[in-house]
């Protein structure tokens, strides 16, 4: 079954699912990201930070180039104008690519003017270099200072978000202005599967923990980058887009009480 798609704001078209390849590194990432490949997974997600450029792009070799959606992202470190072009270049000859679909700043820097960064962006996406951009991590105070100095339309904010950590805000926001949300840890790092919510929905519907807080994301419109090594798993996370959780399923995961955050950062605002 093919993976659907969520048109952004740049007018590119990025798929519901793709594979995260954080601690994925050397062989193990390059037989991975080739088996996804293979199986039919177009979206590949990587960031500078995860040292595994060169992995991905032996991964890649052979494979219609057209038909890959491929997203990095540049460190808060980079984010000067002339430093995160620079970051860009390395990140594409790593990569063995022309181009990237998709590139991100990873965390935000309050040390760095987000304007300075912006132009940076403007001027890679002008030399063909980035066909979209976006950020990560951006809560909604900074994300709403981001589109006000941003040249580019910002086409989606990656985010952990899971059933264990429903950002209504920051979805109602970027819903409001045309920002597609991107869930990594959707599985809440294996944590949610073990939700009795989670347990019971899934017995219910006769699907795995996993591929019911995957389905109750993308039911949302939120675009879900689950990162595994299993064949199978793989497998499974693709089997999320023939049927539905009803209204009630939905609403009992949507009430899960807390709020459980597993990942901070140097530059996190949270």
């Amino acid at each position: 079954m093919s993976i659907p798609q969520l048109t952004l704001q740049s007018g590119r078209e990025m798929p519901m699912l793709g594979l995260g390849t954080w601690r994925l590194k050397g062989d193990e990432c390059t037989l991975t990201v080739r088996r996804a490949l293979e199986m039919g997974y177009t979206h590949i997600d990587t960031a500078d930070m995860y040292d595994n450029h060169a992995a991905v792009g032996k991964a890649l070799q052979g494979f219609d180039r057209a038909s890959l959606f491929i997203t990095s992202k540049v460190g808060p470190e980079d984010l000067r104008h002339d430093g995160l072009i620079a970051a860009c270049e390395r990140n594409l000859r790593e990569l063995g690519l022309d181009y990237l679909d998709m590139y991100l700043m990873h965390w935000p820097n309050p040390h760095i003017p987000m304007a300075e960064s912006f132009e940076a962006l403007r001027d890679l996406q002008a030399q063909g270099k980035i066909r979209s951009i976006g950020v990560s991590n951006f809560v909604v105070e900074r994300l709403a200072q981001a589109i006000d100095v941003s040249p580019l339309p910002i086409c989606t904010n990656q985010v952990e978000f899971h059933p264990l950590l429903y950002q209504r805000d920051l979805l109602e926001f970027c819903n409001g202005h045309g920002i597609a949300v991107t869930a990594y840890a959707p599985l809440a790092r294996t944590q949610a599967l073990n939700n009795d919510v989670i347990r019971a929905v899934a017995s219910q519907c006769g699907k795995t923990p996993a591929q019911v807080c995957l389905r109750w994301l993308v039911q949302k419109g939120i675009i879900v980058i689950p990162k595994t090594a299993s064949k199978e798993r793989l497998r499974e996370n693709m089997a999320i887009f023939d049927w539905e959780l009803s209204a009630d399923d939905e609403r009992r995961i949507d009430a899960i009480p807390g709020e459980k955050r597993l990942i901070q950062g140097e530059y996190a605002e949270f």
